[in-house]
């Protein structure tokens, strides 16, 4: 115990940045865990579950407001026994308490309070109670249970029974069969719901959704459709020039609580930037628009300076909050700005809105974009390479400045299935920008997923932190499936078959403890761990994507790496069991309609060989293509099918093939890139 705090209770043992910021209120917190519901049990008492993550704003207004109040907290002690969950380290728990909340109200979010029966089964729930309301609500409940336990029992079993309902996937025995005008119609549907000018959906707030833009940008090339290509680079444009966007730092916030991409939610996720560094490195591929490159290079330079770690790995958050206020970091007074920058105030005043259109409030300043460089360079009759060097001066100046303040608080947990995602997007700015320290920090980083996340006797750990022993969380699905994936990235960018002999390991570990039979779906959590109220499937693509649409992808592509029907029938039936939601709920597919295009547009592979083989992928990979997989060697001795017979000594040869037939190989890059179709 810490003797320079009046309070600790059960969270002090934790890792959790999360967990640990609750381990000195008055509210005897408990992990989740054996020993919180065996008490439930025991004192027979009503147990409440509060979830959320470090970088949750409103989860510290709750925790100031109640949790840290003596009086609130006893109220909390007596009647309950209280368990602190971080949804970022205990996802599946987080899964059945928000479809429980779902349910009853309609609406969800964090921080998030249910109330449960000793044995786990929720009864009542809601999100972010200011503090007379929640002792209110509090003593009426625990009343309730007192007087009527059964009438609480027959509510608990008939919400479980809905929230076993959701999201389940039944097996679809109807003949698979896949067509484009499915992909169409979807997004035909959607497009209503565009903000054509400002970009992204037309409500608030805006989530970046990079899965969706992604889908979106490959659908756009393989359906030739001018329209949707716009609506993509719309959003990309909008999104790099406004608030949401860290216009000094790089990186972007996890969303706009308004149309404009302007006032963001400050918190930046790691999920958000790995994502978004993919897709725009896949619209630089496309467009080679250099604000694209930009924020590739910026956000990446964002991570590597904040977020990562020595070991390789990537943390978790960055708080919305500094010193008490959302946002105090990032914003700027006039009066700062113009002491800081001197004579060269008015230009950067112009560049980024220092006016009533950058007004946030309380005389602070959002940095955002409306004109372009040689819109600013001709109304100050400079030229553009002036005005760059100029801003690039007063960005570095300011954010040395800014670097000295109090920091938001940094979540250094790293998650196996967030680390995963940062992996891939290195060798997505790999592929686009042929950036050597890319590939270095692609690797560094998954291999730090091998050695530390991977364990000796099989399986994932979901949660670490460095100088800590790991966590004991066992690995959940999206775990495997985004690790999977990044390593099949890798090989790609490196042809060294190691990767790709990983990704097949975390596989076949994923459908040994994973996989439903039944549905030939997957659960979200392993057979070997202890079972909750509910085992749950994780099925529609939100803002990362769902872990099934996710394992669907990765066992298509290791399907053809490896020559294995067994992997590509998996696939297939799983995407024919989604898809008949898919043009219902489109936004909610998008990973899903990925997979899709590659069965309804043609997908092409290209397989390299010879002493120059990474060379000439690298200069392949940096085009844009819908959907392509790559395979290489630089000499003899690969056991890929896709490689049998293929090398010849002295040459360099490309092939290009389709449905398992191959065009005679071509020996340049331009005479791949015209069969490839490249545009």
């Amino acid at each position: 115990m810490n003797n320079n705090h009046p309070n600790t209770n059960h969270l002090i043992h934790e890792t959790s940045p999360y967990l640990l910021q609750h381990a000195h209120n008055p509210v005897e917190w408990y992990p989740w865990g054996y020993e919180a519901w065996q008490r439930a049990k025991k004192e027979n008492k009503l147990v409440l579950v509060s979830i959320g993550y470090s970088s949750c704003h409103w989860c510290h207004v709750m925790e100031r407001e109640s949790f840290e109040d003596t009086a609130v907290a006893n109220v909390m002690n007596q009647h309950f026994i209280c368990i602190k969950v971080d949804r970022e380290e205990r996802p599946d728990v987080d899964q059945v308490y928000m479809t429980a909340v779902q349910l009853m109200t309609g609406g969800g979010g964090w921080p998030l309070n249910c109330i449960t029966l000793p044995d786990g089964r929720p009864i009542y729930g809601g999100t972010y109670f200011p503090k007379n309301k929640w002792v209110s609500l509090l003593q009426q409940l625990a009343a309730y249970y007192e007087s009527n336990p059964k009438d609480a029992e027959d509510y608990a079993s008939k919400l479980m029974d809905g929230i076993c309902q959701v999201e389940v996937v039944k097996f679809n025995d109807t003949e698979v069969s896949f067509h484009f005008d499915t992909l169409k119609n979807a997004v035909d549907g959607w497009s209503e719901y565009f903000d054509t000018v400002e970009g992204g959906n037309n409500r608030a707030p805006k989530f970046p959704m990079p899965n969706n833009y992604e889908f979106l940008l490959r659908y756009a090339v393989a359906a030739n459709d001018p329209a949707i290509l716009q609506h993509v680079l719309l959003t990309l444009s909008k999104m790099a020039w406004g608030g949401i966007y860290d216009q000094l730092g790089g990186g972007f916030a996890r969303y706009s609580t308004d149309t404009l991409w302007k006032v963001p939610h400050f918190e930046k996720m790691l999920y958000d930037n790995a994502q978004l560094v993919s897709l725009y490195s896949l619209a630089y591929e496309l467009t080679g628009n250099e604000l694209y490159k930009q924020v590739v290079y910026e956000t990446c330079a964002f991570i590597q300076r904040e977020m990562t770690a020595a070991d390789g790995g990537s943390y978790s958050a960055l708080d919305a909050d500094s010193e008490g206020e959302e946002g105090k970091f990032y914003v700027w007074t006039e009066a700062e700005l113009r002491s800081l920058l001197g004579n060269h105030y008015d230009l950067f005043a112009a560049c980024f809105n220092v006016n009533e259109t950058g007004y946030w409030e309380e005389g602070n300043y959002i940095l955002l974009r409306k004109k372009s460089d040689e819109q600013i360079a001709k109304q100050f009759g400079i030229t553009v390479e002036n005005l760059k060097k100029e801003i690039a001066e007063d960005k570095q100046k300011l954010l040395s400045v800014r670097n000295k303040r109090v920091h938001p608080g940094l979540d250094d947990k790293q998650l196996t299935s967030w680390n995963a995602l940062m992996t891939k997007a290195y060798c997505d700015a790999y592929n686009a920008f042929g950036d050597q320290k890319f590939l270095e920090s692609a690797l560094k980083n998954a291999g730090h997923n091998w050695k530390t996340l991977w364990q000796n006797d099989g399986g994932y750990i979901h949660s670490y932190k460095e100088g800590s022993k790991p966590n004991n969380t066992s690995g959940f699905l999206e775990d495997y499936s985004f690790s999977a994936e990044a390593f099949i990235a890798l090989y790609q960018c490196t042809f060294d078959e190691t990767w790709l002999q990983r990704a097949r390991t975390v596989i076949v570990y994923a459908i040994r403890h994973y996989y439903d039979d039944r549905s030939k779906m997957f659960f979200f959590t392993s057979d070997a761990d202890a079972p909750l109220v509910a085992r749950k499937m994780e099925i529609n693509d939100n803002v990362i994507p769902a872990s099934n649409s996710s394992m669907a992808k990765a066992l298509f592509a290791l399907g053809y790496y490896f020559d294995d029907d067994s992997y590509q029938q998996m696939a297939a039936q799983m995407l024919n069991n989604v898809q008949n939601g898919i043009v219902k709920y489109p936004s909610g597919y998008s990973n899903w309609m990925m997979l899709l295009l590659n069965y309804t547009s043609p997908y092409k592979e290209v397989v390299i060989t010879g002493a120059d083989a990474l060379s000439l992928r690298n200069e392949i990979a940096a085009q844009f293509f819908p959907n392509v997989l790559f395979a290489g060697a630089t000499g003899a001795g690969s056991q890929l099918g896709l490689l049998e017979n293929r090398f010849v000594t002295g040459k360099n040869l490309i092939y290009i093939c389709e449905n398992k037939s191959c065009k005679l190989p071509v020996e340049s890059v331009d005479a791949a890139l015209k069969l490839l179709g490249a545009r």
